[in-house]
């Protein structure tokens, strides 16, 4: 796997993972940071170039202090994309990734043949908020994002002071990004609209972090869009279910 770095006019760096051949892939890691998507992005190379940046601020990278929005991540990744020359691109958002993903196909939407979005936030759907992620602890957390928090959960207990500080950090750049505790723009919504790409949203039936309802109503957003509903499985399907989530993604080929 080889680690690129691009560095635009505003003093911003992007770092991303530039693996395998053939169609274009951008993936869109969630809060969890990089980490929670390696496997994903690893099996997706098999068959695919997979360009798999890591959110400025996340996993020990530098952010500027301006760079503070999804909106910015959106038009750095769409900058991005004109900078590698790529199109027909496949955009894959997890969660918060979805949101920048949403972004993402109303600026550069040209350059994209489809979105998938994993749990995707970024809207706002009445009676159904996003989780306070920021008030729970690890143990609590993994208890609403896992259908088998006992299998895949995080136990704290297990975590050296280099993870805890990581996942801090991480959490941290996530508040940041994400509004603190409004995790969603109430705008988005309507823009949907005017996405133009077929759309794949895949939830886990288990979810409590982003609700299936929640998800039921991001893909009623777009008008062309499929919800996909995996069994047994909360936020994360890329560790829970990863080959079903694979088989889901390749529908989008």
């Amino acid at each position: 796997m080889t680690t690129r770095h691009e560095t635009f006019s505003n003093d911003l760096t992007l770092a991303f993972d530039d693996v395998g051949s053939g169609p274009a892939v951008l993936v869109l890691h969630g809060g969890g940071g990089p980490l929670t998507v390696a496997r994903f992005v690893e099996a997706m190379s098999a068959n695919a170039r997979v360009i798999a940046p890591v959110h400025p601020g996340f996993g020990g990278t530098p952010r500027p202090d301006d760079f503070d929005s999804i909106e910015k991540l959106a038009d750095a990744y769409a900058a991005l994309l004109e900078r590698l020359a790529l199109a027909d691109v496949l955009v894959v958002g997890f969660s918060i990734g979805g949101w920048i993903a949403n972004a993402l196909a109303l600026r550069a939407g040209e350059r994209l043949r489809g979105v998938v979005l994993v749990n995707g936030a970024g809207i706002v759907v009445d009676g159904e908020a996003c989780a306070d992620v920021f008030s729970l602890t690890p143990t609590q957390l993994s208890a609403l994002s896992y259908h088998d928090p006992a299998r895949h959960g995080i136990d704290p207990t297990k975590l050296s002071d280099a993870q805890k500080a990581g996942m801090a950090a991480n959490m941290k750049t996530l508040a940041v990004y994400g509004r603190a505790r409004d995790m969603g723009d109430p705008g988005l919504r309507a823009h949907l609209a005017d996405v133009r790409v077929p759309v794949l949203v895949v939830w886990g039936e288990s979810d409590r972090v982003v609700t299936p309802a929640y998800g039921r109503a991001v893909a009623a957003s777009f008008p062309d869009a499929r919800l996909e509903i995996i069994d047994q499985c909360g936020h994360m399907p890329q560790i829970e279910q990863p080959q079903r989530l694979l088989e889901l993604v390749a529908t989008m080929r």
